[in-house]
């Protein structure tokens, strides 16, 4: 069976289709059958959004679609910048502003006193078929946010991401150690479990 990735964000589209090998006969891109599609996610959870992508990708190729949806939740922030997190400083994303913007939020309350930087990453995977049936997976990653950046691999808010597993920043994991503890990664076994 055949299915198409429902993202244009390459960072995801690497570590989902290695994640996946063997599982699928082959994991195909947007790039890969020319489509060039903004989907809007209005949705509340991560659930709701990684369903309207995929389900959107599903319907559009008649082919069975792989859609994602996660972020970084901060304690201290409420939970922020949770659903926003790629869009957190504004359009268009930026990882660099979204870090600072992340790490004066938590400077600001920490001028009252000591705030717990613990977080997480969560990631709800989305396979729909074209027929409207669909399963989901759910994984999460605790850490802690720091304020030095640390490390060049990965993207978003992984230089900020301290694992408890790792001990060690995502940004400064590899790409084998991320994905054994990873939010996608536990995301990606549960859903498996379940097809």
């Amino acid at each position: 069976m055949k299915a198409v990735l429902a993202s244009n964000n390459r960072h995801k589209l690497v570590e989902i289709k290695t994640m996946l090998e063997g599982v699928f006969e082959d994991i195909l891109t947007l790039k890969d059958l020319n489509i060039q599609i903004e989907i809007e996610e209005n949705g509340k959870t991560f659930e709701e959004n990684a369903l309207i992508k995929a389900n959107t990708i599903a319907k559009m190729t008649n082919m069975p679609a792989i859609g994602d949806d996660s972020g970084l939740c901060v304690l201290a922030l409420n939970g922020e910048p949770n659903i926003y997190s790629a869009r957190y400083a504004g359009e268009p994303c930026d990882d660099k502003k979204n870090n600072q913007k992340l790490l004066d939020n938590i400077h600001a309350l920490e001028k009252n006193g000591k705030v717990d930087r613990t977080a997480y990453f969560q990631s709800v995977i989305a396979l729909c078929y074209p027929d409207g049936k669909f399963v989901t997976g759910s994984g999460k990653t605790y850490g802690k946010i720091i304020d030095e950046y640390r490390g060049t691999n990965g993207f978003g808010y992984d230089p900020l991401f301290l694992s408890d597993e790792l001990d060690k920043t995502f940004g400064e994991a590899t790409m084998e150690e991320k994905n054994t503890i990873s939010h996608r990664s536990r995301a990606l076994k549960d859903l498996l479990s379940k097809i």
